[in-house]
């Protein structure tokens, strides 16, 4: 859930698609009726904290 750029209140996600495999852009309504703004977001993996059955050392990022 995101909260509006504009007025602060609830938003909703309406849709997405992929840009890349690790990067998607989504689509979302504000829910506050007298302002309904239409914002884009990206979302992307920033790193990776642990591999199935492998625990990372703080600071260790994987390839």
């Amino acid at each position: 859930m995101m909260h509006c750029p504009l007025c602060g209140k609830v938003a909703h996600t309406r849709s997405s698609r992929y840009l890349s495999e690790s990067t998607k852009e989504r689509y979302h309504q504000c829910q506050n009726i007298e302002c309904s703004c239409t914002f884009a977001t990206h979302e992307s993996v920033a790193r990776v904290i642990s591999k199935p059955g492998v625990t990372l050392q703080a600071g260790m990022q994987t390839a």
